[in-house]
């Protein structure tokens, strides 16, 4: 068996929705201390539907391919729908990633939350802040920066 999918060579080589947003309505950045790997999203809303969606990726082939396929998971959702994204529906629909890079599908997911945590932030949204990622609590293995 071949140690990635051809979804996740395709999102590699080809990746979606690379770029900045320019006047973004949200911006999230998140990183992993252990590997290097760095993830920016930009988010574009409108009546609570992301509109446009880009990422910048630092990193591993793994990493950028979750960041391409978060994107693409998340791009003309609602902000709901975007926050209910897991990395575990970013390894399935890349068709899966090997044990030891499963930690960037984990990156997806949390630069995800961390984009909509700044929109929310930035509009005075109230939100449950249990659905956000715990800085203070991840020890520097998973974190926004």
């Amino acid at each position: 068996m071949a140690l990635y999918t051809e979804t996740v060579m395709d999102h590699f080589m080809h990746p979606r929705n690379v770029g900045e947003i320019e006047n973004p309505d949200g911006v999230g950045q998140v990183g992993n201390a252990k590997c290097g790997d760095i993830m920016k999203m930009y988010l574009k809303i409108k009546n609570n539907i992301i509109e446009d969606v880009k990422f910048e990726t630092f990193g591993c082939g793994s990493a950028i391919a979750s960041s391409s396929m978060a994107t693409e998971l998340i791009k003309g959702k609602t902000i709901e729908d975007a926050l209910a994204v897991t990395n575990k529906q970013v390894v399935d629909a890349l068709g899966g990633l090997p044990a030891h890079k499963l930690h960037c599908s984990v990156l997806a997911e949390e630069a995800i939350k961390a984009a909509v945590k700044d929109y929310y932030d930035k509009n005075g949204i109230e939100y449950d802040h249990s659905k956000f990622p715990d800085c203070a609590g991840c020890e520097g293995a998973c974190c926004m920066v």
